[in-house]
């Protein structure tokens, strides 16, 4: 979903057109996904911005910052919720909330309480976050943020699935308390863990359900991860986990056009960028490289809400439907 503005792709990298709050038409977007058939609605999580002078970002391969200043930026929570009571059928999910950011009693206690007001529609993304400056603005340390996440990832399932949850870790600990409401999901919502290196990819063999990678740049390149997926396995092999289920996404940008539009045209053709037909074609070279899902980020270069709502109508009409028919290649 557009809750961070509206993305577009220069010769190189991915960036974000501001969009103010009032523009972003959250329950009207999210009605019309689930009318044309989308499976799932994806929402960023950031709750401030540091100046852009400290660290790149992971979107890009260059590590050009995709957002600009001063973002607007909706919660995250509050927009699934929107999005969930806008709508009655269509799954809502992070993308990805920052695990180190929250006690994770706070944040389990939001997911199981949208999962059971929308009957079992949460997936939950995760990750440990990258911006040094938005750690350091709530007193979160950067430092031992994956640690913290390995305790929050635990503590989720704990308060999900335990009728009294108890921890004694390095950086949380309680006992004695019950968390209610439980998710409508048993065990629980799906986990799926937002990175894109060999200490994301064992987090998430330890603890998700799913890797969920970044590819937003113009020339993204299906095959950039292949190697975590070896990570994933051998750290699977090493705690005894047993895989099957487990799942490959990426977060992605595309634009759907004519013939004629001069990106359909290009050589090189950017990434999920052209007709139909193109589009499909890049979705199922993701496919032969074992993603069984694609979140969307409709690429907008106007910046308006009109052309976002044209893009996601065009998605929904010409790209949805031959899409469900293409499978995944086994990877794991």
């Amino acid at each position: 979903m557009n809750t961070h503005g509206l993305v577009y792709r220069d010769e190189h990298d991915a960036s974000l057109h501001n969009l103010a709050a009032t523009d972003m038409q959250l329950p009207r977007l999210a009605q019309l996904a689930e009318r044309l058939g989308y499976h799932s609605l994806w929402f960023g999580d950031h709750f401030a911005m540091e100046r852009p002078i400290h660290s790149s970002h992971p979107a890009n391969v260059s590590g050009k910052r995709a957002y600009p200043d001063r973002p607007v930026m909706l919660d995250t929570v509050v927009s699934m919720t929107t999005a969930a009571a806008s709508t009655s059928t269509i799954k809502v999910a992070s993308s990805t909330i920052i695990a180190p950011y929250r006690h994770p009693l706070t944040v389990a206690h939001q997911f199981a309480t949208i999962d059971a007001v929308s009957g079992g529609r949460v997936i939950m993304g995760v990750s440990a976050g990258w911006a040094p400056g938005e750690f350091a603005a709530v007193g979160a340390s950067f430092e031992h943020r994956g640690a913290i996440t390995d305790e929050c990832l635990e503590i989720y399932k704990l308060a999900w699935t335990e009728p009294w949850p108890e921890y004694h870790g390095r950086f949380f600990e309680f006992g004695d308390i019950s968390v209610e409401p439980k998710p409508a999901q048993k065990p629980h919502p799906p986990i799926v863990y937002g990175g894109m290196t060999e200490a994301g990819a064992r987090r998430a063999a330890r603890h998700c359900d799913g890797l969920y990678p970044i590819l937003l740049d113009r020339s993204a390149d299906p095959g950039r991860f292949d190697g975590l997926l070896d990570v994933v396995s051998g750290e699977a092999e090493r705690v005894g986990r047993d895989l099957r289920g487990f799942q490959l996404l990426g977060f992605v940008s595309a634009l759907v056009t004519d013939a004629s539009h001069e990106l359909a045209q290009a050589d090189p053709r950017p990434t999920l960028c052209g007709t139909a037909e193109q589009v499909l074609e890049d979705m199922a070279r993701f496919a032969e490289h074992g993603y069984s899902h694609l979140t969307i980020y409709p690429e907008v270069p106007s910046g308006t809400i009109a052309e976002m709502l044209e893009l996601v109508e065009r998605l929904g009409t010409e790209v949805i439907p031959e899409a469900a028919g293409i499978d995944a290649r086994s990877v794991l």
